[in-house]
């Protein structure tokens, strides 16, 4: 045989010397949920060593997780019933203990890249992206209420605004919004591609922000988030993200729609985000806590795949878990 490819196979030197694709912590984003009130950590059921957290123990948390390598965090809030209304007015409300969190944790750290959740929906009554209204979710009167959601953020220090709501036309709403008020260095990360999921299971579990039911309100997010069987949808919203003055684009979830990173990579100039999201880190973590799976390779392999198929950054929950392990030099080549 004069071709032998496994020559390129016989070292972790060599392996480590002709590797394709790295990951490095520089390139995660460590999802927070933050609620309100002191001396609160509790365990998501659904998303085991996932954490609410108050902002006292929050700051300590990122303070660790900077330690370890990580820089970027995205920081979405559990509101308490008492705080939402069918207008979401207290996600712009200066008292707001998510504006007031983001603003200490600049403060504490002015090193770390902070990333905001815009959209109606944990502040919301209806818990639905949108104003609802007559069963209806009405796109373009909810762009005002996320424009003054995002210019809070901003004035917060938010390095850049998440919006997660799937309206149409909110990149460029957003964008004049923030330009108009000075705000010109405060990035869009929008998220392009969000799909329709069941994978969502445990970040709802977690803010308690699944559609309220009653026959006045829509049960699901379909007619706004995108139809799972749909791909070529996705390069009309990066497009239009695109000329609307996005900054990155985003595909939610990741491991089930790699298909699509890949093509939005192949597509955009733009840096690609991937969510590699709840329901994909909790079917990871159930097979490891059944002894079907070896987290600590599989883990690490399921990241991987995702800047293999062209994401420059990735949203997970295993971020803090992979930064110990790089910190510890525990990822095998």
């Amino acid at each position: 045989m004069l071709n032998r490819p496994r020559r390129n196979r016989r070292s972790p030197a060599i392996r480590s010397l002709l590797r394709e694709t790295t990951l490095t912590p520089d390139q995660l984003v460590l999802p927070l949920f933050l609620v309100e009130g002191e001396e609160v950590e509790e365990e998501v059921a659904s998303l085991p060593g996932t954490f609410r957290r108050s902002a006292d123990h929050l700051l300590d948390f990122v303070g660790e997780s900077m330690e370890l390598g990580l820089k970027s965090f995205i920081l979405f809030p559990g509101v308490a019933g008492e705080h939402k209304d069918k207008t979401a007015s207290y996600g712009y409300q200066p008292g707001n203990f998510y504006l007031k969190t983001a603003a200490a944790i600049k403060d504490q750290y002015p090193d770390c890249c902070l990333i905001s959740d815009v959209a109606m929906d944990p502040y919301s009554s209806d818990g639905h992206d949108g104003l609802v209204r007559d069963g209806r979710i009405l796109n373009d009167e909810t762009l005002p209420i996320l424009c003054e959601m995002a210019l809070a953020q901003a004035r917060a220090g938010f390095d850049y605004l998440g919006p997660s709501d799937m309206m149409d036309g909110r990149v460029q709403a957003l964008r004049e919004a923030l330009d108009e008020e000075g705000f010109t260095e405060t990035g869009i990360l929008s998220y392009t591609a969000k799909y329709a999921s069941a994978f969502y299971g445990p970040f709802r579990d977690a803010l308690d922000s699944a559609p309220r039911e009653d026959a006045n309100i829509p049960k699901d997010k379909k007619t706004y988030q995108m139809d799972p069987a749909n791909k070529r949808e996705a390069l009309r919203e990066a497009e239009l993200d695109e000329l609307e003055g996005a900054d990155l684009l985003m595909v939610k979830p990741a491991l089930h729609y790699l298909d699509v990173i890949h093509l939005l990579r192949e597509e955009s100039p733009l840096p690609i985000a991937a969510y590699h999201v709840s329901g994909e880190c909790a079917m990871l973590l159930a097979a490891a806590r059944n002894g079907w799976l070896a987290y600590e390779q599989a883990m690490p392999e399921a990241l991987l795949s995702l800047r293999r198929a062209g994401a420059d950054v990735i949203l997970t929950y295993f971020a803090y878990d992979y930064a110990r392990m790089y910190k510890d030099g525990l990822l095998g080549v």
